[in-house]
């Protein structure tokens, strides 16, 4: 049973920064793609950020040049770097895993989300 456990979320203001965790129990050995995706109160869930087993990374236009995804393969630990927050970037922010479909990191595991909230 893979788990995605989500951390980090919290109500800052505009201009400050967070770092979201994710934790997870991903076999290591296998190979899958990870991602960020934020679903705001009046938007659909939208993909912000995705890494894959090579280290290629994927950033959405909308924070592209604020946000950055990395992770700790050693201790299965996904971030999300998210610096001069707007408000616009309220949302809900959720991990999730899987594996690459036509270019694109499609999910089949997810977290339970941490909120952001920016003012």
């Amino acid at each position: 049973q893979v788990q995605l456990v989500e951390s980090g979320g919290g109500s800052v203001q505009a201009g400050r920064s967070l770092r979201l965790s994710c934790t997870n129990t991903m076999d290591p050995y296998s190979t899958y793609c990870m991602a960020w995706f934020r679903q705001g109160p009046t938007s659909g869930r939208q993909l912000i950020a995705s890494i894959e087993e090579s280290g290629t990374t994927f950033i959405a236009d909308s924070v592209k040049g604020r946000f950055t995804i990395s992770k700790d393969g050693g201790k299965n630990i996904l971030y999300l770097q998210m610096d001069n927050l707007k408000p616009e970037d309220t949302a809900m922010y959720t991990c999730a895993a899987g594996w690459k479909v036509d270019g694109t990191c499609s999910p089949s595991f997810w977290g339970q989300g941490t909120q952001v909230t920016v003012s």
